[in-house]
């Protein structure tokens, strides 16, 4: 009757009949036996991902983290030094400092310093352990100085040039050396009377 209703309706169709009994689904999929070369790669490719992430994400501690500070002073000593052929120009003289300076700050310390501009960089040191009073008062300086002559167009006599200088080799030398405490109790001691 159902064919009889379709055949006046206008649908007619075909498709083979559908066997009135449905076949079982298959068993789970063997998975050692389809590709045994992707586990056996997992086993080697993960592992060695895991080994390379540690790797890359390590620290260097203790010996090694004096050989960061070692690496970076004597990097930032060997720039200084080769930047006394600006002397007399103290434009591209004082940009040279301001640049050694930052990069060291960054590889000795972590700080973002070449990334952000001198106003940032104070702002963000201003509470970080990394320097103590006496190096955040001389960086402070320093950079003040540097950014006159850079964006303001002054024209340092020679000895302030000079002084320049000193100023960035005392900032190398005296942090590149030791690791000190986080705070000094002298400088605690300074900031708390303030």
């Amino acid at each position: 009757m159902n064919a009889i209703l379709l055949a006046q309706a206008g649908v007619v169709s075909n498709a083979p009949a559908v066997p009135r009994q449905l076949q079982d689904i298959r068993g789970p999929l063997d998975l050692a036996l389809v590709a045994p070369w992707v586990v056996r790669g997992l086993l080697v490719v993960v592992p060695l991902a895991i080994l390379a992430w540690v790797w890359w994400r390590r620290k260097p501690t203790g010996r090694a983290a004096a050989q960061v500070r070692e690496t970076a002073a004597a990097r930032a000593r060997s720039r200084l030094s080769e930047s006394w052929g600006l002397l007399d120009r103290p434009e591209p003289f004082c940009t040279l400092l301001s640049e050694i300076v930052r990069v060291y700050l960054e590889e000795r310390f972590g700080l973002r310093a070449p990334d952000q501009t001198t106003e940032e960089f104070l702002e963000g040191l201003r509470e970080s352990l990394a320097l103590d009073l006496r190096h955040k008062e001389l960086l402070r300086d320093f950079m003040f100085q540097c950014d006159l002559v850079k964006f303001a167009r002054g024209e340092p006599e020679r000895a302030d040039l000079e002084r320049l200088h000193q100023m960035a080799l005392a900032l190398v030398d005296e942090t590149g050396v030791e690791s000190r405490p986080a705070t000094r109790p002298e400088a605690a001691g300074k900031e708390a009377s303030r």
